[in-house]
């Protein structure tokens, strides 16, 4: 694929991160069984979870698939910042749900993102964050430290707003 700002591509897929590169990875059990894994997994391949965590998604597809471009906006107005990715690799089932993000010409960093839900042989459904970023702009290297604790707390609110989509989803509709 041509037009990531990146040049190791699809290294979230698995093996070992590239090196150079800040690294993330944070989990978290949304809960256990088939119910939950398809509520979350749901959640995360229809940008669901990226919406009720606040950001704004604007894609040229209703769900994550590979070559699906996504602008994802932080903010209100003009202090919004503005983070073009294309999606690289998407996992459909039966036990892991999810997809990774690349970032393209104009994001505020350099790297990949995926956002993984799995079910164990025991059911319980875990949620991953993996990514490898460093600043592509100006603002974000005088940020310095400061971006990749932005990234680890936006992670975290990602699983505590995924496990709330995924267990309220997962229960069956309350009788009147």
């Amino acid at each position: 694929m041509t037009g990531f700002s990146y040049p190791e591509v699809g290294a979230t897929a698995g093996g070992p991160l590239p090196p150079g590169y800040n690294r993330l990875q944070h989990s978290i059990v949304l809960g256990h069984g088939r119910e939950v894994l398809e509520a979350a997994g749901e959640a995360v391949l229809s940008w669901r979870m990226h919406r009720a965590v606040g950001v704004g998604i604007h894609a040229d597809a209703e769900r994550a698939a590979p070559g699906v471009t996504v602008e994802v906006t932080l903010g209100w107005g003009p202090l919004s910042l503005h983070a073009p990715c294309r999606v690289v690799h998407t996992a459909t089932g039966p036990d892991r749900f999810g997809f990774a993000y690349g970032t393209l010409a104009g994001h505020p960093e350099r790297g990949e993102e995926s956002f993984l839900v799995e079910m164990g042989d025991d059911k319980t459904v875990r949620f991953t964050v993996t990514a490898f970023s460093r600043p592509a702009r100006w603002f974000t290297r005088a940020a310095g430290p400061v971006v990749p604790v932005a990234q680890q707390l936006y992670a975290r609110r990602c699983g505590h707003v995924l496990r709330q989509l995924a267990t309220l989803g997962a229960k069956p509709p309350r009788k009147p």
